[in-house]
C-alpha cells in the first residue's frame, strides 16, 4: 500500500507540472529523452551515480514516408571534486549530427560544457547546478538535389533550367548557447530514492542570419525546456523512474512524459545486471515502448516511436527507431566519487 500511494503521487506531479498538450517542435529531439541529458539542459550534466559517463544515440526516422532523417548524437560527461564542501563540477560535451530529406540538408553541433555542482545538505544528498553549454553550428545542403516548381513546363522537367530560389550559399554557420539549472535531491531516508528538475533556455544569443539565404532580419528562436524526474524503490528488487519535458519555442510546443520499470537480476545494494522496460509518449505525436538492458557498465536501449499524429494515416503509424548505448562506471582513482555518499543515484 506504502509503494502505490508513492507511486500515486509521483504520477500527479509529473502530470501537473507536464500537462500541455501541443506536440510541435523546431529543435532536433530524441525519444530516448533520458539517453540525451545535455540536449534536455546541460544543468543534467553529472547528474549519474559514476565519474564518466558516455552515451551515443542513433535515429532513422519517416523511412515510410519519405528519405529517411538519420540523426546521431554522443555525448561524454566527466566529473570531478571541487572545494571542501562536496562540491563538484562537470565537464565535458554535446556532439549532433542530423541528415535529412532528398537535399541532404546536414546539421552538425560540436558544443562544449560545463556545470557547477553545489552541495546544499550535509547529510542527503541535495545539489543546486548551475551550467553553460555553447559552440559551433553548421549547417549545409546539396543544391544539385534540390527541384522546383520551375523546372517544370509544358514538357516537363528541364533539369537546367533555374530553381527560382535567389539564395548563393550551400553552408553557414554560428555560435549558439544554453544556459542551464537543476536541482537534484535525495527523497527521504532512501539513497536510491531521488528526484531532480530543471529549466534551460536554449539559444540565448540569438544568432543571427540563420538560414541560407542570407537574411539579417533572420534570428534563432530560443527554447525553454521544463524538466522533471523521479525514481523509487518498488521493492527489493526493482525501482521505477518516471520523468518528463516540456518545452516551448515561439509558437511550438512539445511535450514528452513516460516511465521505465527497471528489475535487478542480481545483487540488491549494487546490481551489475538489469532490464528495463516502459513507455513514453510524445503527446499528439507518438507512442514509444522502451527496452533498456544493463551490463554495467554498458547500457543498450531500443525504443520505436508508433506514429499517432495526423499523418499516421500516411505513415501507417510507422515513426522511426532509436538505438542508443551509454557506458558509466567509477574510475579507479584518488579522486573518484565513488565514496562520496552524497553523489546522485540516477
Amino acid at each position: 500500500m506504502k509503494y502505490k500511494i508513492q507511486i500515486r503521487w509521483i504520477l500527479v506531479i509529473v502530470i501537473a507540472i507536464l500537462g500541455q498538450r501541443n506536440a510541435v517542435a523546431q529543435d532536433i529531439h530524441f525519444s530516448q529523452i533520458f539517453e540525451t541529458p545535455l540536449l534536455r539542459n546541460p544543468a543534467f550534466a553529472g547528474l549519474f551515480s559514476g565519474d564518466i559517463r558516455v552515451q551515443s544515440v542513433f535515429r532513422s526516422q519517416w523511412n515510410s514516408v519519405t528519405d529517411a532523417y538519420k540523426t546521431g548524437s554522443a555525448n561524454v560527461e566527466f566529473k570531478l571534486p571541487f572545494g571542501q564542501n562536496d562540491d563538484f563540477i562537470t565537464v565535458g560535451g554535446q556532439f549532433l549530427y542530423d541528415k535529412a530529406g532528398s537535399t541532404a540538408l546536414t546539421a552538425t553541433h560540436i558544443l562544449p560544457v560545463v556545470n557547477y555542482h553545489k552541495s546544499l545538505g550535509e547529510n542527503k544528498s541535495s545539489y543546486v547546478s548551475l551550467a553553460f553549454m555553447g559552440g559551433w553550428v553548421q549547417r549545409s545542403i546539396d543544391r544539385s538535389k534540390i527541384t522546383t516548381n520551375s523546372q517544370y513546363g509544358g514538357g516537363g522537367f528541364n533539369a537546367g533550367a533555374g530553381t527560382g530560389e535567389n539564395f548563393t550559399k550551400a553552408s553557414y554557420g554560428y555560435l549558439d548557447g544554453t544556459v542551464g539549472l537543476s536541482l537534484n535531491m535525495q527523497l527521504g531516508n532512501n539513497i536510491d530514492n531521488n528526484l531532480y528538475a530543471g529549466v534551460a533556455y536554449h539559444h540565448f544569443n540569438k544568432a543571427k542570419q540563420v538560414s541560407f539565404y542570407s537574411d539579417p532580419n533572420l534570428e534563432m528562436v530560443p527554447k525553454m525546456v521544463t524538466s522533471v524526474g523521479i525514481r523509487t524503490n518498488v521493492s527489493d528488487y526493482s525501482f521505477i523512474t518516471l520523468e518528463g519535458d516540456y518545452s516551448t519555442q515561439g509558437a511550438y510546443k512539445n511535450t514528452t512524459v513516460g516511465f521505465l520499470y527497471a528489475y535487478k537480476l542480481d545483487e540488491m545494494e549494487d546490481p551489475q545486471y538489469l532490464i528495463q522496460a516502459g513507455a513514453y509518449m510524445r503527446v499528439n505525436d507518438a507512442l514509444i515502448p522502451v527496452i533498456k538492458i544493463e551490463p554495467k557498465p554498458l547500457a543498450i536501449t531500443l525504443s520505436y516511436d508508433i506514429n499517432i499524429s495526423t499523418l499516421r494515416q500516411v505513415s501507417r503509424g510507422r515513426g522511426g527507431f532509436e538505438l542508443s548505448l551509454t557506458y558509466q562506471k567509477f574510475l579507479d582513482r584518488f579522486s573518484s566519487t565513488k565514496d562520496a555518499t552524497k553523489c546522485p543515484k540516477f
